[in-house]
């Protein structure tokens, strides 16, 4: 019988948990991998609800802990946390000696882990990649990932397709679906009344899910976005509004201000750090509409059959389903979008949704590919030129 393969788990944010726990969770329960989890970036601060604790409830075991020094949200202070992780990645995979580290996304903290990686030759598997936020440094970020990455599981053809443009061989690249998809399809949702004893509001006629993130390719440009919403918001005063946390990118902490000085003065708002995996897609069953900018409103969302008031240009260049509704930065924008969502017609585009992302089964996909896979063969990689087909 051959040895356990060493997989290591490498975790960030609350979000990337989410999607990365049904493929921890089969790591943990098969003889034939041995997992490995590092948990970083926000899980270990407060201010974003220190979600370490959540991963610890689930009953998985943590390795190795690297905490990024998130005080501050000022592009010094990013580049700062970037060089922690460096350093912390490469102690942690020095006394782990992983047979592959296996990421996801297109966080500065996961850069950090992938190029400690490299130095190490530890071969790294990548999930997500291919896609476009042309709004935000991800882009970027996540393309950078994909050429340190040595296997590759995205979310659509599409996606597939841009990997392999990026120089990846194609025999390394599954479309594997969406692992939202796969996380909804699996979970027993919270019963409408325990959900409210929960967070401690009722949901009302009306309800919205709101997440809004720092548009990080713009100067000054998310509290301004973020002052047009609310103004938006502040017209319907019989709607329930839920707005969770931004995430620790540049200019969060004026996210934050925000958003707690408007819940403060509307007794129909409510705020919360992180709501987790389980209470936000109960959440996602009762609300009419998710409104923001998180990519969540067009991978996951429509699943629900819910629509998704998409702002601004963060999440321009992925995939869309026909629940979603774009809009400017503008208040009188966001609300006609937010009243289209309401309409009988846009209710029939609502019950006739299909979710591009997939129905489910890639975790599954995932893993069997990992079993499959000879490590030792990944790490001499050789660039794919489109005219080797």
């Amino acid at each position: 019988m051959r040895p356990a393969k060493k997989i290591c788990v490498i975790t960030g944010t609350r979000a990337d948990y989410g999607l990365l726990k049904n493929i921890i969770k089969l790591l943990n329960d098969s003889d034939k991998f041995e997992l490995q989890l590092i948990i970083t970036g926000t899980h270990l601060s407060n201010k974003y609800g220190e979600t370490l604790k959540e991963i610890e409830s689930d009953g998985f075991n943590i390795n190795h802990k690297i905490d990024l020094n998130l005080k501050s949200d000022t592009p010094k202070a990013i580049t700062k946390s970037t060089s922690i992780g460096l350093d912390g990645f490469g102690n942690a995979l020095s006394i782990l000696k992983p047979d592959m580290n296996l990421v996801l996304g297109d966080r500065y903290e996961i850069l950090s882990a992938v190029i400690a990686s490299m130095f190490a030759r530890i071969p790294i598997a990548h999930l997500h990649g291919g896609e476009l936020t042309m709004g935000a440094i991800d882009d970027s970020i996540r393309h950078s990932i994909t050429k340190f990455s040595h296997l590759h599981f995205v979310a659509t053809e599409e996606y597939r397709n841009r990997v392999i443009q990026l120089g990846e061989n194609p025999k390394t690249v599954f479309n594997v679906g969406g692992l939202g998809v796969d996380a909804i399809k699996k979970i027993k949702l919270i019963k409408k009344n325990d959900l409210e004893k929960l967070l401690g509001f009722s949901f009302l006629e009306k309800n919205l899910l709101i997440t809004f993130h720092p548009v990080t390719l713009d100067d000054n440009s998310s509290s301004n976005q973020l002052i047009e919403l609310l103004d938006a918001l502040s017209k319907f005063k019989d709607t329930l509004l839920i707005f969770t946390a931004p995430n620790s990118d540049t200019d969060n902490l004026v996210i934050f201000d925000l958003i707690e000085n408007f819940v403060s003065k509307n007794s129909n708002a409510f705020s919360f750090k992180s709501l987790g995996q389980l209470r936000y897609f109960s959440c996602l069953a009762h609300v009419d509409a998710v409104v923001g900018n998180s990519s969540s409103g067009l991978t996951e969302v429509p699943t629900f059959k819910k629509a998704t008031i998409n702002i601004g240009d963060r999440q321009k260049g992925r995939i869309q389903a026909t629940s979603i509704v774009n809009c400017k930065p503008v208040s009188a924008n966001i609300q006609k979008a937010i009243k289209k969502s309401y309409t009988d017609e846009f209710k029939k585009i609502l019950s006739n949704t299909i979710n591009p992302y997939g129905n489910g089964g890639s975790s599954e996909s995932i893993i069997n590919t990992l079993d499959s896979t000879d490590f030792n063969s990944l790490i001499k990689k050789r660039f794919y030129d489109l005219d080797m087909k």
